[in-house]
């Protein structure tokens, strides 16, 4: 999800960082060729940082960007312990700031304690160099060129997170921890911190939750291994030396620790229950030192690394598909503490005892594909995160869209938490909670919360379950970021999505009348269908309505399906594909199969990527990170249109598909501005990882996947039953155009183009023939392709 509009986004070339693990050839350690630094320009907003998976803590440099660090920024404010990878609102954590510092602390010294303007992160930030600097997962370092130079070390635990400062400059040394200040754009309304012992800093920090959610606060505590000499602390009118203790509203806020310098470790772990929740944290951690910490941490990750072996591709194609498996391996949090506590949408404390609840939930996003791949490859961590889903709905009453710090933020629209959890019922994650699960969705899907919720749910219900769609009114009121009403349109196709995905989860519990009643609510879309609007030489298009039923117009000039009018963060043009559910229906409406196809190659400019594949799609597609609107083409860098290449597949083309894929592959780099837009808590990288095994979970609730042709001649899936998926595409080059002409499943001769999950899960072979004629035959036929699960 991208939300607000940024100026001046900069463009790197891998050229010109220079950015290439060392240790990135083809069969190494698939940890060492992580490359964390992709993604943290122009808007992919991911962190460099150390987390462990799906961790609590996570410890990051945080520069002058909002989600934390920006790879050409020159100074470090801090090195915060929450961070989201590739959220695209302001407001992203950073919290509990700490940065090592030399220079005496007091009135008229170095850190002059009678100007307040001193403990601003800002003004005290240490310049830093590239030279050096190390971004794996679970281990951070970089050099610091400011006070007399400082290399600053970080890894983590679940709940923990360490940093090691070794200072060059002899003599006394400072660690500043800042609980008044966050990363840039995170207002902090509350903060405060204790000296408890002479190794010992706790404290909160209250801070505003995601895009623009209300304050929540985070519990700390941070341990050193050595005693530090002197101390004091910090509030809005300056420094006080000696001083055990800061507390208060917004405002700078913190404490500085002094030691003898060398070498310092500090260990920090956070809580969202209580301060008793962050000692235990810190506790069961166990954490010896620093090294211990980071192989147990790296153990961690190339156990999480290893689920899927590739081999083939060029380096950068390992480091690219490693870092998105990483990536879409951070997310959803770990959010009880040691003991199973932790703060509840009910705002009570609930104990998780015996599975892990996990919060921060991005489902406009994750439902796409990042869910599905944690289903098909983590099932043990999918059946946790779909009972903390249902546990949201029986502590507040409602079913989740974003949610964030036990919270609902009702940030984006639609209903992506019917797809998402329909999608872990069919891959199994719901096994003895199907009944509940599908009385929570049932609810989700017909109703709407009360105004006394927090809870927003289909705010556009009312229309829709009347007439059909979401009537389009951009002053319907909102509870928080975003309401349906405000992009009727979309919401509409949203809706009738999500109603066709759990028709299929009603069927299969025997619910017939809702079955059909949800596979027709599945067609809705098509009252929003208006044959007469044309654009491009094409005919028909989505368009909004508004309460009543009559066609949406501006008031000043005619329609247009490139308008922004009705369609949340994309046009009709990008939502026209959202009917995945009922493709032979969309294709009639085009005009039948030889105009659909020819809507497709103009969407893609699909001429001009056949001749060159990485200049088409910089110069025809959509690759401003914010720039959903007043568009007619392909968007990759956001979600309503991902599915869409493997809509050629799904009416008759798949070379097509496969072509579509790998040019949207030449977006992916090995460098810092090598992911699509925000990276949305791992959802474009799930996509590459999909797109470049072969297989994509187009159609929510079928557990069908629709294949491509692989990127690597071979790749192995180890799956936690034991099984195994082998995928082999003999002679597979990123660096061409290729096309399936042949495939085997099992051993059997196949001419579909898709699998199902039951296949993958009892573990089997692909065994692709790759060819590069793009006229190749192979799931051409009109029985190849999987059936609409909600066609008429």
């Amino acid at each position: 999800m991208k939300r607000k509009l940024l100026a001046g986004v900069l463009t790197l070339t891998a050229a010109a960082t220079g950015l290439s693990p060392a240790a990135a050839a083809a069969g190494g350690d698939a940890l060492e060729t992580v490359n964390t630094f992709i993604g943290t320009q122009d808007e992919g907003n991911t962190f460099p940082g150390a987390s462990a998976p799906f961790g609590m803590t996570q410890v990051s440099p945080i520069t002058s960007h909002y989600a934390g660090y920006r790879y050409t920024d020159t100074a470090i404010r801090g090195f915060g312990h929450f961070f989201l990878s590739g959220a695209g609102c302001w407001e992203q954590g950073g919290l509990v700031s700490t940065l090592p510092t030399t220079g005496e602390v007091g009135p008229g010294k170095a850190f002059d304690t009678t100007r307040p303007a001193t403990f601003d992160q800002k003004q005290y930030a240490a310049p830093f160099t590239h030279d050096g600097e190390v971004g794996k997962p679970g281990y951070y370092k970089v050099h610091l060129t400011g006070y007399g130079g400082v290399d600053v070390e970080t890894t983590a635990a679940t709940r923990a997170g360490v940093e090691r400062y070794t200072f060059a400059k002899s003599g006394d040394a400072n660690v500043f921890v800042n609980v008044g200040q966050a990363n840039d754009k995170e207002p902090v309304t509350g903060s405060s911190i204790r000296v408890v012992d002479d190794r010992t800093v706790e404290g909160t920090v209250q801070a505003q939750a995601f895009c623009g959610g209300k304050a929540y606060t985070t519990y700390f505590t941070t341990k050193f291994d050595k005693p530090f000499k002197t101390f004091g602390t910090w509030s809005p009118e300056g420094g006080t030396p000696g001083s055990r203790s800061s507390s208060g509203g917004a405002g700078l806020r913190g404490a500085w620790l002094t030691f003898g310098g060398g070498q310092v470790t500090a260990t920090t772990a956070i809580s969202q229950v209580d301060a008793a929740g962050a000692r235990v944290n810190l506790a069961s951690e166990r954490i010896r030192s620093f090294d211990a910490a980071k192989a147990g941490v790296q153990r961690t990750w190339r156990r999480e690394l290893s689920s899927v072996d590739i081999k083939g591709g060029t380096p950068d194609d390992r480091t690219v598909f490693y870092t998105s498996l990483y990536h879409a391996l951070l997310q959803p949090l770990t959010a009880n503490d040691a003991d199973g506590r932790y703060y509840g949408f009910d705002k009570k404390i609930h104990r998780a005892v015996g599975w892990t609840y996990y919060d921060f939930f991005s489902l406009w996003d994750t439902y796409r594909t990042q869910n599905q791949l944690l289903a098909l490859l983590r099932p043990d961590r999918a059946r946790d995160i779909a009972k903390s889903v249902l546990a949201i709905h029986d502590q507040g009453g409602w079913l989740p869209r974003w949610a964030y710090a036990s919270q609902e933020t009702n940030t984006m629209t639609g209903d992506p938490v019917t797809s998402f959890l329909v999608d872990l019922w069919r891959f199994g994650a719901l096994s003895g909670e199907e009944a509940r699960a599908y009385q929570a969705l049932l609810q989700n899907s017909r109703e709407i919360p009360p105004a006394a919720s927090p809870f927003q749910g289909r705010s556009g219900n009312a229309s829709y379950q009347r007439d059909g769609f979401v009537q389009y009114d951009p002053d319907f009121p909102k509870k928080g970021q975003d309401t349906d009403p405000n992009h009727g349109a979309s919401a509409t196709l949203e809706y009738a999505l999500g109603d066709c995905s759990l028709s299929l989860m009603a069927g299969a519990l025997g619910k017939k009348a809702d079955a059909a009643a949800l596979a027709a609510k599945g067609r809705t879309y098509r009252t929003l269908w208006d044959a007469t609007q044309a654009d491009r030489g094409f005919t028909g298009f989505f368009r909004p309505k508004v309460l009543g039923g009559a066609w949406f117009s501006p008031a000043d000039k005619p329609y247009s399906p490139q308008s922004q009018d009705g369609f949340h963060e994309g046009t009709a043009w990008q939502y026209q594909w959202l009917v995945q559910q009922d493709v032979p229906g969309l294709v009639q409406r085009m005009g039948g199969p030889a105009a659909t196809g020819k809507r497709l190659d103009d969407f893609f400019a699909y001429d001009e990527l056949v001749k060159d594949p990485a200049t088409a799609v910089r110069e025809n597609w959509v690759v401003g990170p914010y720039d959903y609107y007043d568009q007619f083409r392909y968007n990759p860098n956001n979600e309503p249109d991902l599915h869409s290449p493997w809509m050629y597949a799904l009416t008759g083309q798949p070379s097509k598909t496969s072509t579509v894929v790998r040019a949207a592959h030449t977006l992916f780099t090995d460098a810092p501005n090598g992911v699509t837009g925000n990276d949305d808590l791992g959802t474009m990288s799930a996509w590459y990882v999909f797109s470049a095994l072969g297989l994509y979970p187009a159609v929510p609730g079928t557990g069908n996947f629709v294949l491509n042709a692989p990127r690597f001649a071979k790749s192995v899936l180890h799956l936690e039953n034991g099984r195994d998926i082998t995928i082999r595409a003999p002679g597979a080059s990123g660096a061409q155009l290729q096309y399936i002409s042949a495939l085997e499943v099992g051993s059997k001769p196949s001419d579909r183009v898709y699998v199902n999950v039951d296949q993958l899960e009892r573990g089997t072979t692909l065994d692709f023939t790759l060819t590069g004629d793009a006229t190749a035959k192979w799931g051409t036929s009109p029985v190849s392709a999987p059936v609409s699960p909600c066609a008429e």
